[in-house]
This record gives structure tokens, sequence and C-alpha cells, in this order.
């Protein structure tokens, strides 16, 4: 349901924010995200937490801004080399909750684990004071003063002086238009971006899910009828004991999500040197041809070190895909269509990310082989989509207008 939250309102926080400006639209979204997710630390019922998580993941959605406003105000030699490195505070936030719940959930419960993860982003908010609005979107809505404010204030910040002359550019009153996204100069560039979002968000979620499944019920080794049967009367087992089939996590499972989340920055060196000298095109279909081959070598039947190595890699790699994917689509789009263009790549994505547990939680018990491969196929289709992907942004400026 937070996927699903986010799914909605992911085009619709685009549209605004293209039309209203990126600042507002990302200050709305961290005031909606943070009262949502305290209030659900309140829930009375199982009905109220899968309604005001659903809130949660629409505020979520529009926290995609923020990488909007990085893309449009770093220089063409930088935004390689700055925006995956964003990946490393992706990392610590989760490194960090993770850690809280291994020491909250046990002593306190879950409801109190909510509310001090909620408390980050309250504070951020202070810090919307100092982020100032795009002035590349400040330009394109006519706003040339506040754009000129902005540069004189990076200027001065930087101890230097704003080059002589005066912002020149031709008002664009059609932002935000789904039209331009379908027009003919994007078209296929959006129709394909649109397969690679979906394709990455099926494979990431699907490694995170099949990681439990796959340490828990050892489904590569099991061989025979045993290991089915063994299974189906430890699962009956377990519902005797427990009927809704829930346990809490012991230790060794936060330290396996700990080493699986660290997997995720591993290759970020490897990935920014190919975003810089390789291209998006071709970085990204290589880690989406080795997110395939990973994915069919998880059928190898292994120790548990192997194992976890495997599962290690896939997470790196399906994390350097969601990388470059980003960069790629808010550079490939103009100014008057930018966070609509991540809007609605951001909203196909999280169908991906919900049909993923069809997959990884129950077609991989009943066909392990089968869900393996319709895994990798996914990212072959993927790898394929960037390479043919008509346009390069490596060392492209952004475009201003369509």
């Amino acid at each position: 349901m937070v996927f699903f939250g986010y799914m909605l309102s992911s085009v619709i926080f685009g549209l605004l924010a293209d039309r209203y400006g990126r600042w507002k639209i990302l200050f709305l979204s961290f005031i909606w995200g943070s009262y949502f997710s305290l209030l659900t630390s309140f829930s009375p019922s199982y009905i109220w937490f899968v309604f005001l998580r659903t809130m949660v993941g629409c505020g979520v959605s529009g926290h995609a801004q923020g990488l909007i406003i990085k893309t449009e105000f770093l220089p063409t030699k930088y935004r390689g080399y700055m925006l995956p490195l964003s990946q490393v505070f992706w990392l610590a936030g989760s490194l960090l909750i993770i850690g809280l719940a291994s020491v909250v959930i046990p002593t306190l419960g879950w409801r109190w684990l909510i509310r001090i993860a909620s408390l980050p982003g309250i504070v951020l908010l202070l810090a919307f004071k100092f982020i100032p609005e795009s002035a590349r979107y400040n330009v394109s809505s006519g706003n040339d003063k506040a754009a000129l404010a902005t540069l004189q204030w990076i200027a001065k910040m930087n101890r230097s002086v704003m080059p002589e002359g005066k912002l020149v550019e031709p008002v664009n009153e059609k932002r935000g238009r789904f039209k331009d996204l379908m027009d003919r100069k994007y078209l296929r560039t959006t129709l394909q971006i649109w397969i690679i979002w979906l394709g990455i968000s099926f494979a990431y979620y699907g490694v995170i899910l099949a990681s439990a499944e796959l340490l828990e019920k050892n489904l590569v080794c099991a061989t025979g009828g045993g290991g089915a049967e063994e299974a189906e009367i430890g699962n009956a087992a377990e519902e005797i004991r427990s009927p809704c089939l829930c346990h809490l996590f012991a230790p060794s499972d936060y330290q396996v999500m700990i080493i699986s989340t660290i997997g995720e920055i591993a290759l970020n060196p490897v990935n920014i040197l190919g975003i810089n000298f390789l291209g998006r095109r071709l970085s990204l279909t290589i880690t989406m041809g080795c997110t395939a081959l990973f994915f069919l070598l998880l059928n190898i039947c292994t120790s548990s070190a192997g194992l976890i190595g495997f599962l290690f890699m896939l997470r790196a790699l399906v994390s350097a895909n969601f990388n470059t994917i980003y960069i790629y689509t808010a550079e490939v789009y103009p100014t008057s269509m930018r966070a609509l263009g991540l809007g609605t790549s951001g909203s196909l994505c999280r169908i991906g990310a919900m049909v993923a547990p069809f997959i990884a939680q129950v077609l991989m018990n009943a066909s392990f082989l089968g869900a393996l491969c319709l895994f990798a196929s996914v990212c072959v289709v993927c790898a394929v989509s960037a390479f043919t992907l008509p346009i390069e942004t490596k060392g492209r400026a952004l475009q201003q207008s369509k």
C-alpha cells in the first residue's frame, strides 16, 4: 500500500513541480510524509495502519524533487560524480533504521520505532530555509529576478562574482504536460525509460524479498520431495504456534540485513566511473546484464557464505541500476517537463515493486528456477532497452525547453 500511494501521487507531484516549483512540492511532501508517518504510530487498527502507510507513500513520492533540484544546479561535468554520491546518504539512513529496529522493537515495540524514525523528517523541515528554488525553474517560469538572486547568493558563498550580462530565456508557459512526454521527439525515450524503471524496481525488490526466502528455506539445495514435505510440516507447526505466522527477527536476521544493505554501496565507485567514462546507456546496459547473470547464478547449490556473496553482488548491481536510471531520467528531459518525466517513471517503478512479491515469495516456492529465469529475463529486456536508448546524456547540457 505504501507503493500504491507512491504510484498515485508520484505523477501528481511531478506535474505540480513543473508548474509551481520544485521547492514547494519538496517542502509539502516532507510535511506530508512526516505527519502521516508519525500518525501511523497511533494506529488503532490494522485498517488504519494500512491507510496511513498509504498516505506516507504519497508523501515520500515527492522527495524525488530533491534530486531534480540537485540536477538543475550541478554543472554538466560534475553531475555524473555528485548525484551517485547521494546513495551514500541513502545507505546511512538504511543502516540507521536497521540498527534502531534491532534495539527498539524488542524493547519498546514498533510504534516507538516509527515515532523515532519520524523525527529526522520533522527536524529537516528547518533546513528548507537554506534550500533555494531551482534557478532553471525560475527562469523557465519567467521569474528572472528570483533566479538572479539565487545565482548571486551562490556566487557570494563561493567568494566569486556574477559574470556580466543578464539572463535571457523565453518564458515557457507550457510546463508539465503529459502530451510532451509522448511528443515525437521523446516518445521512444519515454517508453523505453518506463520499461527500464519497471524492470529495475521489479529486480530490486525481488532481490530483497528473495533473500529472506533463500536464507530461511534453503530452496537452492533442497532435493527431492523431502524438502517440500519438511517445509510443509514446519509451516503447519508454525501455524499452530502462531496463526498469523509472525515472529520477531533474531539478531542474525538484522546482521544479514545490514550486510546486504551495505552491498548497495559496494559498486558505487565502479558505477561512478562507468557513468562518467562509458556513458549512462552503456553503463546501465552492463549492470543490467550482470544482474541477469547473478540471478541465474543463484540456482547454483553453494554454501551459506557463497549464497550471501551472490545476494551481496545482486544488491550492489540493482542499486547501481537505480543510480544510473535516476540520473539519466533527470538529465534527458528538459526543465519544462523534467519533474513530470521523473514522476511518471517513479509511478511505473512502483508497479514493478508491487508485482515482485508474487514472484519472489509465491512463484519461487513453486518453481525456484522459473522465478529466477523470469527475473533474469526482465533484466535482459531492460539491458536491451538501455543499450538502444536514442539519447546519451553524458556531457550533455541540460535542456531548458522541448
